[in-house]
């Protein structure tokens, strides 16, 4: 069997390449927050910060443990979105947020039905652009030549006008 290299090779499978890409991503998207916050006001800023928010988490989720596929980092950022807007039907939240700026910027202070809908659109968004830069194993395939006969044991047998080169669609089985 041959290994077909991938032509995508954006980050890779290197656990330190990802971090480092998580890491610059999660920068990027507090300096999107922020700006937002600077240029936007009402729904726009409230609703986008809600989305960013998702994203920055699916970026940290990342960043904390490489390996972790899109689609979970996404499920996991989002779990964690809703959990902290469920949290906002009890007080803590609220009363943590008096005492603690920090404590409002992360857990916010009032329930708002909208914002499980914009931090799904961040966790859709993550997960997008997570699967498009990350590089899949490359595929395994069997060469031309290993491929099996059949039945009369002539080998793998190529469409007409092939070159035989063993490129994607140019085999097929017997």
């Amino acid at each position: 069997m041959t290994r077909t290299p991938r032509t995508r090779t954006r980050v890779g499978h290197d656990p330190a390449h990802i971090r480092l890409a998580a890491g610059a991503a999660a920068l990027v998207i507090v300096g999107a927050g922020i700006g937002l916050r600077a240029v936007a006001r009402g729904d726009v800023a409230k609703y986008g910060g809600d989305a960013l928010y998702t994203l920055l988490l699916l970026a940290l989720v990342v960043l904390v443990a490489p390996r972790t596929r899109p689609g979970k980092a996404a499920a996991v950022a989002l779990a964690a979105s809703w959990g902290v807007e469920f949290l906002q039907l009890t007080d803590l939240p609220a009363t943590l947020s008096r005492r603690s700026t920090a404590a409002r910027l992360v857990l916010g202070s009032t329930f708002n039905a909208p914002d499980l809908f914009w931090y799904a659109v961040g966790a859709a968004a993550g997960w997008l652009v997570a699967a498009r830069t990350r590089v899949a194993p490359a595929a395994v395939t069997a060469s031309p030549s290993a491929a099996p006969g059949g039945p009369s044991g002539s080998g793998s047998r190529h469409r007409a006008g092939s070159s035989g080169s063993g490129g994607a669609g140019t085999t097929y089985g017997g």
